[in-house]
């Protein structure tokens, strides 16, 4: 009986579309993780009214899991290299799911933020693992289509999770959303648990033998997490205020001794040697400019929509749409284009097309109308995915199999701390501007019923933000053009080679 089920398994695992099963299997678990983070702020509104709190403390749902996220990703993706992907993978969707149930059994707005918190912490180890696992399955001549393939599912995410989150809210309540995402996070770990191979001591190679490096995950993450609270509300208490100016200097100092202790431990968790590469270290610039400007569009332009405009959430929602939508299917067709003509000039058009979609949206005025809005965000959509495959697809190459967790887990990490420097940038300008205008220096003010005035400040704020945005994205284009198509990595064995091409590597 034991025979006659493995072997089928056995047969899938050793077929020539190993690779097609695993991106099935990682792409459930990606999508739902994606759409979780994108669909649970449709519920915040309602979750506010149940349990009569402001928005701001119920915004710490999404802050908690964002922070616990970002600190997280470096350790779990070391551990992922030390212990193997599909053990830590699986792992962190366990807790993803438990917590999905007791988010939705919650009973209290605290209990429920400490459960997101606990959430995000897992998280880590889904997006510390996912894009290696893809990487590592797939042969080098197929590692911008495997790229490409993953940002499909990060558009389809951002596109389905507001929908679904909307019509689960709707119909059913916010606790709803924690379910739904229970139940498929148990889907993907059924089929990840049985879609992907373990790996033995021998494929693990020295990454299995070092030791975890305490002293350097506490320093990386205490960084980050003093960074990103100082760049999430300085524009709220002002870049020199007390607790913003040392919160930054905290955060420095902590960086500091996390790059000088990772030059001395014998385990790093991040190896500095990664940065001796003048391609990776480009290409993660470039990467880390491309999200510090590109984050202001998911929320200045929805809150140009909606309380500049006047539209219905529902219409704006609509407007937003061709960006994901564009993401979905360009992704694959730059990354397979870059495997065929390198990654460089693929990137380099994406990137083009992403300053030029800044700059378009920077002339949006107070009465602008609906094409222009998406004509900016088909611009953003495009550009970003045919960017990001090629893009990521030479951060990997660049190094060898053995630390693609870590790599993997870098590259997360690059995107979310740019995305919350950006936002604090870009809502920064805009109430700057405002302050100038002689308006309230508050995003709020807009719905404040102050006048076409305070919209009209807002708006010039807005184009100041995204010519910002535009000029980020100009250098990452020059970066993107100076830096080599391809990087040298290192050797691999013909064992591991082979491995790689079939999917025995994957873990």
């Amino acid at each position: 009986m034991t025979s006659s089920l493995t072997r089928p398994i056995r047969a899938l695992r050793s077929g020539p579309n190993y690779k097609y099963w695993v991106y099935g299997a990682v792409a459930i678990g990606l999508w739902i993780n994606v759409s979780d983070q994108s669909g649970v702020n449709i519920a915040l509104p309602e979750i506010a009214d149940e349990f009569a709190a402001d928005i701001p403390t119920v915004q710490w749902i999404t802050l908690g899991y964002s922070l616990a996220t970002s600190a997280m990703l470096m350790p779990m993706g070391r551990l992922s290299d030390m212990f193997g992907r599909k053990l830590v993978y699986l792992l962190g969707f366990a807790v993803f799911a438990l917590m999905a149930l007791v988010g939705g059994l919650s009973q209290s707005l605290g209990f429920l933020i400490v459960v997101k918190i606990a959430q995000g912490l897992a998280s880590a180890g889904i997006q510390a693992n996912s894009m290696a696992l893809i990487t590592e399955v797939f042969p080098d001549r197929e590692r911008g289509k495997a790229m490409g393939m993953y940002m499909a599912i990060i558009g389809t995410g951002a596109v389905s999770g507001p929908m679904f989150g909307g019509i689960l809210v709707s119909n059913f309540g916010w606790r709803s959303i924690f379910f739904a995402v229970m139940s498929v996070a148990i889907l993907s770990m059924i089929c990840t648990a049985v879609v992907l191979k373990g790996r033995t001591a021998e494929q693990a190679g020295p990454q299995r033998k070092g030791t975890f490096d305490w002293i350097g995950a506490a320093l990386s993450s205490a960084a980050l997490v003093a960074f990103l609270l100082a760049m999430t509300n300085a524009w709220k208490l002002g870049w020199t205020s007390p607790p913003i100016a040392g919160g930054l200097a905290a955060a420095l100092i902590l960086a500091i001794g996390f790059v000088v202790w990772e030059m001395r431990a014998s385990d790093p968790i991040l190896d500095i040697s990664l940065f001796k590469s003048r391609v990776f270290s480009m290409a993660i610039g470039a990467r880390f400019l491309s999200f510090l400007g590109g984050s202001a569009v998911f929320f200045l332009t929805p809150f140009y929509l909606i309380q500049g405009l006047g539209y219905e959430a529902d219409r704006a929602a609509l407007l937003m749409i061709p960006g994901p939508v564009c993401m979905a299917i360009v992704g694959p067709l730059s990354g397979r284009l870059s495997d065929s003509v390198g990654t460089r000039w693929p990137a380099a058009f994406g990137m083009a097309s992403s300053a030029s979609a800044m700059f378009v949206l920077a002339l949006l005025g107070a009465d602008s109308p609906a094409w222009h809005v998406i004509l900016g965000m088909m611009l953003s959509g495009l550009g970003m995915a045919a960017f990001s495959s090629p893009n990521t697809s030479v951060i990997m190459s660049s190094q060898s199999p053995s630390k693609y967790g870590i790599v993997s887990a870098f590259v997360n990490l690059t995107r979310t701390s740019a995305n919350v420097s950006g936002l604090a940038l870009a809502v920064t300008l805009v109430t700057i501007t405002m302050a100038s205008y002689g308006y309230e220096p508050s995003l709020s003010a807009v719905t404040g019923g102050s006048g076409e005035g305070v919209r009209e400040a807002f708006v010039v704020g807005m184009s100041r933000a995204f010519r910002l945005s535009g000029a980020l994205m100009l250098i990452a284009l020059a970066l993107t053009v100076l830096r080599a198509d391809r990087a040298k990595t290192l050797e691999q064995s013909p064992q591991l080679g082979r491995a790689q091409a079939t999917g025995e590597g994957s873990d």
